[in-house]
């Protein structure tokens, strides 16, 4: 969590001086659910993420050198410099974006899970027990592949995650002004999975609710929908002046920031002092600055290989 924070109070750091171009969409407050669900899994499980996906492919392995020099467009990055904020792809970690548009990932997520099924079911191959985390913002729960992928993955029990990251607000649109069901975990019973509903601004009760459904999916028992209350601490991206949430309410969500509730956690059940987590944290800045410089030196993509990773085969 604390890799995913700095990681992205450094990009906003490298944008506003230009180092970094288009839409930048931070994670901010929202780190227990990434840690929480990804680091539940095992590295041959798959991810699906949103335009938001910087901390999400940090969790499922990406180095922050990769993920650093893909904002900076630079070939080194985890996309070739192709892809930029909201198209982090990994084959090697099973990440399958990055997706610029809401909605567009749950498909993606629903076909590797499939995928898996059909493997271990229709094959006979027993190691294809892979499970999908598919993550989404409550603003997607409104959109039509939301409801068709939530009734495939229930009718052919697919081992698949839904993860409703539920930051109370699609760009400037408030929930309860979007949807009429706004406890979107309800809406799992309507196919006949569970749905459950958890802080996501701990880590801890995030990472229980993500085990209990991991094992289920693996187990052959179908899918499972997360509905985790979080909260985005700055704009919906570093374009957004952020002035249409009230200032009372970030207030609120700042109080229970993961990090600082996490370092509580660990210092109450001596499970570390305040010296080790200060190092942590100091370990961690340099680590950062290592992938901006390492940024900062890659070669840029070439102009002769434009048309390169068109197709999968490249």
């Amino acid at each position: 969590m604390v890799l995913g924070r700095y990681f992205e109070d450094k990009c906003a750091e490298m944008y506003y001086r230009g180092k970094m171009f288009g839409f930048v969409h931070l994670y901010n407050g929202q780190e227990a659910v990434s840690t929480g669900v990804i680091k539940s899994m095992r590295p041959d499980d798959y991810v699906c993420s949103t335009y938001r996906d910087h901390v999400h492919a940090l969790s499922a392995g990406v180095s922050a050198n990769a993920v650093m020099a893909e904002l900076f467009g630079k070939e080194t990055g985890c996309s070739k410099g192709r892809g930029g904020s909201m198209h982090m792809f990994s084959k090697e970690h099973n990440l399958l974006g990055g997706f610029a548009f809401i909605g567009e990932g749950i498909p993606v997520a629903l076909g590797a899970a499939f995928q898996s099924k059909y493997r271990r079911d229709a094959l006979g191959d027993t190691s294809a027990d892979q499970v999908t985390a598919a993550f989404f913002g409550d603003g997607t729960t409104n959109n039509g592949q939301f409801f068709e992928c939530l009734n495939m993955a229930a009718l052919w029990k697919l081992p698949i995650l839904f993860v409703v990251e539920n930051n109370k607000w699609a760009i400037g649109m408030a929930h309860e002004r979007a949807s009429s069901q706004t406890e979107i975990y309800r809406k799992a019973s309507v196919f006949g999975m569970p749905g459950y509903e958890v802080d996501g601004m701990d880590v801890l009760a995030v990472r229980d609710v993500a085990q209990a459904a991991i094992a289920r999916a693996r187990a052959g028992e179908g899918p499972t929908l997360i509905e985790c209350l979080t909260y985005r601490f700055r704009g919906h991206s570093l374009a957004d002046p952020d002035e249409l949430r009230s200032q009372t309410e970030k207030d609120e969500w700042q109080a229970r920031d993961p990090l600082v509730r996490m370092e509580a956690y660990l210092i109450e059940q001596n499970l570390a002092d305040e010296a080790e987590l200060k190092a942590i944290k100091k370990r961690l800045e340099a680590h950062i600055e290592d992938a901006v410089k390492f940024a900062e030196e890659s070669p840029e993509p070439s102009p002769s290989e434009l048309r390169r990773y068109i197709f999968a085969e490249e």
